[in-house]
């Protein structure tokens, strides 16, 4: 009965801060409002997501560092400050460079809670359950991502201000980082020694490992790709408004949040890695799709199903990697995290492909990194793991 209170308590600070991550892929969306205000073109509007997924590659491993040091909770509750104060910036100074300060500091919150959280979930389920926590936590996440380009649709239309969506968020993270540091968490300790920059990046000698960080690397290029210029491909292949494409964002993270609900479910009975075999094989079906089909329907239906099956994925590969290692959960979690910088690296090749060509040629690469996610489920079937 103890446990189970512990429990109760403790999970939905956990999960609020699975909610505080989600709140940067509000740039997204903000990434248009931005545009139209500065007149962006395509490739520097790109530059936008850059600046928040760029710091996953300089900050993951100091945050893993700082995580040994201070613990996983304070870790979270740390980041949780710096995204409050990045959600207000805007609205205190609106010019392009604090738009961009802002953003750097969201990508520093944001890849510091992303290192530190997932080790947190470990303290409260066993090794068998975390994918589907995991899992979880990405549903959480995703209600997130999906509610920003709503809100931030509403305010623009309604309020004249787009950004009153960031000031909400701010509240709500600023609210979820003090529920999180009154409540008790026990962790559990891996090891005493201290880890180092070279030890950290010394678990990239295992192949399975980069294996992994390459998938989460792609995933994450390929999700902040759909974020972005899913948008375009609508207003480019159908001819509809700024306004109305945005919410193509909202579609996406939806189909995400039903897809993370199921998979938090399915994972507690299902393989992982067939149940990655399934989700993969259908995105191909998405991204053929968006790249070969004119109707408003099958568009939406594409960006649909992409949503949908992408949605575990992350969770999946992180829980592969966690249990190669068990020992070094902390190390390999900040090792994985800066494979999320794949959404400063994968957003400017699209944009680039698609300013020298069209939107959909660019849209083409995704179907090489759903490939390369389908070939990770075969490779880490449990009859071919090595």
């Amino acid at each position: 009965m103890e446990n189970n209170v512990t429990y109760s308590r403790i999970l939905p600070p956990i999960l609020l801060s699975f909610f505080v991550m989600g709140m940067v892929d509000i740039v997204g969306v903000a990434t248009n409002f931005v545009s139209k205000d500065f007149n962006l073109d395509a490739f520097a509007a790109s530059a936008l997501p850059m600046m928040v997924f760029l710091w996953f590659a300089v900050f993951s491993i100091p945050a893993g560092l700082l995580m040994n040091k201070y613990g996983q909770k304070n870790t979270v509750a740390f980041a949780i400050g710096i995204n409050t104060i990045a959600l207000i910036l805007p609205s205190l100074h609106y010019s392009f460079p604090i738009v961009l300060f802002a953003f750097v500091l969201l990508g520093i919150s944001n890849t510091i809670l992303q290192v530190a959280i997932n080790p947190l979930v470990t303290n409260i389920v066993s090794d068998q359950k975390l994918a589907g926590m995991l899992t979880f936590g990405q549903f959480t996440k995703a209600i997130a991502s999906f509610l920003g380009p709503i809100l931030a649709s509403f305010a623009a239309s309604y309020y004249g201000n787009w950004k009153l969506a960031l000031l909400t968020y701010a509240s709500i993270s600023a609210a979820t980082g003090f529920y999180l540091i009154i409540t008790p968490i026990k962790e559990k300790i891996m090891k005493v020694e201290t880890s180092s920059f070279s030890k950290i990046i010394g678990h990239l000698n295992d192949r399975n490992i980069v294996l992994l960080f390459m998938g989460i690397l792609l995933l994450v290029g390929l999700d902040v790709s759909m974020n972005t210029f899913s948008a375009q491909l609508l207003i480019q292949k159908l001819g509809i408004e700024t306004g109305k494409a945005g919410l193509s964002s909202s579609l996406y993270f939806g189909a995400r949040i039903a897809g993370a609900f199921l998979g938090s479910i399915l994972l507690l009975r299902i393989p992982p890695a067939g149940f990655l075999k399934i989700n993969m094989l259908t995105a191909i079906l998405g991204v053929c799709l968006l790249l070969f089909t004119h109707k408003d329907w099958t568009i939406y239906l594409g960006i649909i199903i992409i949503g949908f099956c992408c949605a575990n994925v992350f969770s999946i590969l992180f829980t592969f990697a966690l249990q190669l290692k068990p020992n070094d959960q902390n190390e390999v979690s900040s090792l994985m995290i800066m494979g999320v910088a794949g959404g400063a690296i994968i957003p400017p090749i699209l944009g680039f492909i698609a300013q020298k060509t069209t939107i959909t040629v660019g849209f083409s690469l995704l179907l090489f990194l759903v490939i390369y996610l389908l070939f990770i489920a075969f490779k880490f079937s449990p009859k071919n793991r090595q």
